[in-house]
Order: C-alpha cells, then sequence, then structure tokens
C-alpha cells in the first residue's frame, strides 16, 4: 500500500478537481468547444490552485506510442504546462479511455500520472492537527462489486502481451480503431451506465464502505460515473461523484474546510 501523499494548503488557496472531459468525442469538430470552456475553467481556477486534480478520461481516447501521440487537444496540453511550469502542481489519474499513458505527461508537462486511487491528505493553515484532511482519489473504473463486463475488458487492455502487439499497429490505424471503439463500445464508453442506481446499487459505494472498513477517508472522490453525486458515509465521510464535462460542466473544489461541487 501506498503511503499517503501529503499537501499542505496555504491559506486562501483551494484544491480543484475535474473529471471526464472525454477530448475529441464524438467528433473533433464537436468536442472543441469543450475544449475552450474546459480551458477557460483552467484559466479561472489557476489564480488561487494551490494544487488541481485531474480523476481521467481527460480524452476519449489516448494510446502513448514510443515517438507518437494523438494529433490534437493544443490548448489543454499547452495550457496544462502552462499551469504546471507556474509552481501548481496538477495530479492526473487515468481513466478507462485513457489508460495507456507511459511517460508523456511526466515528460513534457511535469504532471505525475497514477493508475490506481491514492490517499492524499490536505493540511491547510499552519497545517495543525486539526486541520488535516484525508482524501481517496482515483478515477473509479473497475472498483466494487460490479462493473464485471468492463473488469475482464480491463485485463486485456493492461495485459503488456496487447499493449505489445497494438504498438506495431500504424498509429493511423490504431487511433483511428481505439477512437471508433472509444465511442460505439458501450463497456468502454460506459453510456448505458450514466444514470443513477440508488445507493444501495451503486458499486462505488459499495466500495468506499468496504473501504471504510479498512480505514476512515474524509472524502472519497472519483469520476467515471459522469454523474454529480455527493453521498453522506459513516462517520462523516463522504462520496463524490464529480460528474463530467459533456452534460453537466460540475467539478470539485476543496477550500480546506468544505468540499463543494460546483457548475462551471
Amino acid at each position: 500500500m501506498n503511503k499517503p501523499h501529503h499537501i499542505t494548503l496555504p491559506e486562501g488557496k483551494k484544491i480543484y478537481f475535474s473529471s471526464d472531459n472525454h477530448l475529441g468525442a464524438p467528433t473533433t469538430e464537436a468536442s472543441k468547444p469543450r475544449e475552450q470552456k474546459f480551458v477557460a475553467w483552467l484559466d479561472e481556477v489557476k489564480q488561487d490552485a494551490a494544487a488541481i486534480f485531474l480523476l481521467g478520461d481527460l480524452f476519449d481516447f489516448w494510446f502513448e506510442y514510443k515517438t507518437v501521440v494523438p494529433k490534437g487537444f493544443t490548448r489543454t496540453l499547452g495550457k496544462l504546462a502552462e499551469i504546471s511550469d507556474s509552481g501548481i502542481p496538477i495530479y492526473f489519474f487515468v481513466g478507462n479511455h485513457d489508460l495507456w499513458m507511459n511517460g508523456y505527461f511526466e515528460e513534457e508537462l511535469g504532471i505525475p500520472v497514477y493508475h490506481e486511487p491514492r490517499e492524499f491528505i490536505i493540511s491547510s493553515g499552519a497545517g495543525t492537527p486539526n486541520s488535516k484532511t484525508s482524501f481517496f482519489i482515483g478515477h473509479g473504473d473497475g472498483l466494487g462489486p460490479e462493473d464485471k463486463g468492463y473488469k475482464r475488458m480491463k485485463k486485456v487492455f493492461t495485459n503488456p502481451l496487447f499493449q505489445w502487439l497494438f504498438k506495431w499497429v500504424h498509429p493511423d490505424i490504431g487511433v483511428r480503431v481505439g477512437q471508433y471503439m472509444s465511442v460505439k463500445n458501450k463497456l468502454i464508453s460506459g453510456d448505458e451506465d450514466a444514470k443513477f442506481l440508488g445507493e444501495d446499487n451503486e458499486w462505488l459505494v459499495a466500495y468506499c464502505k468496504r473501504k471504510l472498513e479498512e480505514k476512515h477517508r474524509d472524502y472519497f472522490v472519483f469520476g467515471h460515473r459522469h454523474l454529480p453525486l455527493e453521498i453522506p458515509l459513516k462517520d462523516h465521510s463522504k462520496y463524490i461523484n464529480l460528474g463530467d464535462w459533456i452534460q453537466y460542466y460540475t467539478y470539485g473544489v476543496f477550500d480546506g474546510k468544505n468540499f463543494k461541487l460546483k457548475k462551471f
């Protein structure tokens, strides 16, 4: 188990969270207004951000060849580079649409990339013991008791042999096939899952409850479900789902005391 990552939140600063932009879907032209809106959001939050968390599916399809990455997303990548270069840390958690990341964000943008959920401890103010807030953060795909079809598919996608074979496909073909599958395959796109199932049937809620039996966390923050959700758990813990930038344009913000979902 990885040790928690600690962040100190200076007075007047905030932590921002975003997920599920799916840039490039359903077409490059259709996603451009969403990309421009997301870049405008980045411009706004950088004014008082102590850190920014991106919880996956930033792109609808992303695969890194050794010397090639998918064409496009220039405005987003440039803005992320600008913010990272300014000293504001950005943390990226891969989603099920952009899990094939292999060093580009770290090397070109200075952004650490996580392939599994991680725990963060955020200390506000002077960092006194009472000001520490624990977060368990990830994209959310393949967690909990359900999502079985996707879990089987993810085993294939993360298999080193599959990835090695896919790298031998010419990028013009590989990226086109990947983009088509991302939009058309319901197990990948999650279109059929973007509705609230009721607390007792939400598999990420079940996952959070199980994790609480191991250790207390104040907030569990995920994406993937495309639904803005705030669900109280036991012992003053809370499950947050960030929604998306397709229908809801919602994001999360933590000011050192409270976590809120907001709409941009």
